[in-house]
């Protein structure tokens, strides 16, 4: 049982009202905007950078991108533009010091 939020793209937009004490999906989302995630997309690749922009259709565009394949880093990109059918979920990726 992970303490990292997630957010899945499985459930539509609006779809009934969260329960007292829950947090919605946009509170998740203005929390982690400007900061590290990770995207696992629905073939199981994970992009891991920083997430600069997400509409309602869950088209997200990040920053200093690095792609994982089966947790293997194999590409770096500047900017990146994933399409939000792709999307399985956007986790905030757990705090981590850099040397």
């Amino acid at each position: 049982s992970s303490s990292i939020p997630v957010l899945r793209a499985a459930s539509p937009a609006g779809a009934g009202a969260m329960s007292t004490g829950k947090r919605a999906p946009s509170d998740f989302i203005k929390q982690v905007l400007g900061r590290p995630v990770i995207v696992k997309l629905n073939n199981g690749t994970d992009y891991r950078g920083v997430l600069a922009c997400l509409d309602g259709y869950m088209n997200i565009a990040m920053e200093q991108t690095e792609e994982y394949v089966d947790g293997v880093l194999k590409n770096k990109y500047g900017d990146t533009f994933i399409r939000g059918n792709n999307v399985l979920y956007i986790s905030a990726q757990p705090k981590q010091r850099r040397a």
